[in-house]
């Protein structure tokens, strides 16, 4: 009864009310759907780019998480120290390029030779890790399993290290013509020498920990038990004390008792003998009375 009735009471249908909407309908202009639709449209657009870049976003950040500073690598300071003494000796005269043909390297010669060494030694753990993490990279990378910042973090990391390996050689070079095909497999060497010597290092210092450790331990139980044997000894020697203290107390106390006893005894006879002087006194009975 509620329902809207497009009819007349006669139950004819209202025929004025259906050409009102058909007017209106043919009135609207397309270009109003066009609008709707391409509103509808950018709407629907953005909220999918905006989910897109979310979630890229957190697969990013999961990355991130997960490998942390992995390739946030910064060349040794060591790098800084060999230029440093490379300038010192080009001031005092030493050139580039000067091979030594086998005689007595001069001073300046021996210390850029030892600073650059020593360059190419520190350069060793971020060489090396280079070297360890590039197949797996290259493989995630080739899967799409690691993110974009991820990825350009690493090729920065491999571009600086592969930067500094050449640079080394050439510096090698111009020390000694040649050195360069040699030193990376020197300063290898000579790492893998240190690491050892380290090793040991903390290996020895360890023992010796240990061994402290354990003489330490060793004296306090020494003292424990000294202690402890000081302590049983000691109770011991208090208990005799106690003991003999109540002895003493013990042996005091009797005497005192006894002495008492003799007093009373003694109170007792002095008692008697005043009995009988008192009775065979003045008010005594005389001797003979029945006589």
């Amino acid at each position: 009864a509620g329902d809207y009735d497009n009819t007349t009471d006669s139950g004819i249908p209202n025929m004025d009310e259906e050409a009102t909407a058909e007017e209106i309908i043919k009135g609207t202009d397309p270009a109003l759907y066009l609008a709707i639709a391409v509103v509808v449209f950018a709407v629907i657009f953005i909220f999918i780019q905006i989910r897109k870049k979310r979630k890229a976003d957190e697969i990013d950040s999961f990355f991130s998480n997960l490998e942390g500073d992995k390739f946030n690598l910064t060349l040794p300071a060591a790098v800084d120290e060999y230029y440093e003494v490379k300038e010192k000796c080009e001031k005092a005269g030493w050139e580039p390029g000067q091979s030594t043909g086998g005689a007595q390297p001069s001073p300046h010669h021996r210390a850029l030779a030892q600073a650059l060494m020593k360059r190419c030694i520190d350069d060793i753990p971020i060489v090396t890790h280079i070297q360890r993490e590039s197949p797996g990279m290259n493989k995630l990378y080739s899967q799409s399993m690691c993110s974009v910042k991820q990825w350009k973090d690493y090729q920065a990391a491999e571009a600086m290290v592969s930067a500094e390996v050449e640079e080394v050689r050439a510096e090698a070079d111009e020390i000694e013509p040649g050195w360069s095909q040699v030193i990376w497999r020197q300063a290898m060497q000579y790492s893998q020498m240190l690491k050892q010597k380290e090793e040991q290092a903390k290996k020895l210092q360890a023992e010796q920990q240990r061994a402290i450790a354990a003489q330490k331990a060793a004296d306090a139980e020494k003292k424990n038990a000294e202690k402890a044997k000081y302590d049983a000894v000691k109770a011991k020697v208090d208990a005799e004390k106690a003991r003999l203290a109540n002895a003493d107390q013990f042996e005091k106390d009797k005497i005192a008792k006894a002495e008492k006893a003799a007093q009373e005894l003694l109170k007792a006879e002095e008692r008697e003998k005043q009995s009988k002087s008192a009775f065979g006194g003045k008010g005594g009975m005389k001797k003979g009375f029945l006589g």
